[in-house]
């Protein structure tokens, strides 16, 4: 699975995934140009890109996703995290949803962490 962290994600998410899967395709949206960028700007980017946007934006992004695929639009998913969810919790559920995902399967799909 490949994805993009947007810039609502603890860095500390996004450091232990690595740290546990080196081999991780994680993206951050600083790395790719779109620090700041709106919630439309940053999910037409993943859509070309066949990325999973990863957030902790309980706030707005989820309803851009969900206008991206009534319109039409390519949304190859979002993983939201809560905010309230222990470090080790999201890490272990990240990491099990996306070793056990095939691509393109959460195409249109918000995913929520935790699992339980």
């Amino acid at each position: 699975m490949k994805l993009l962290a947007d810039e609502n994600v603890r860095g500390a998410i996004v450091r232990g995934l690595l740290r546990r899967r080196p081999d991780l395709d994680l993206l951050r949206v600083q790395d790719v140009g779109l620090r700041e960028a709106d919630d439309p700007t940053v999910l037409a980017w993943a859509a070309q890109e066949g990325r999973v946007v990863l957030t902790q934006d309980e706030e707005t992004l989820i309803g851009f996703a969900y206008e991206r695929v009534s319109a039409g639009l390519p949304m190859p998913g979002v993983i939201e995290v809560r905010q309230d969810v222990p470090l080790g919790v999201a890490i272990a559920d990240l990491l099990i949803l996306i070793l056990a995902s095939q691509p393109g399967e959460w195409e249109g799909q918000v995913l929520y962490i935790p699992l339980r």
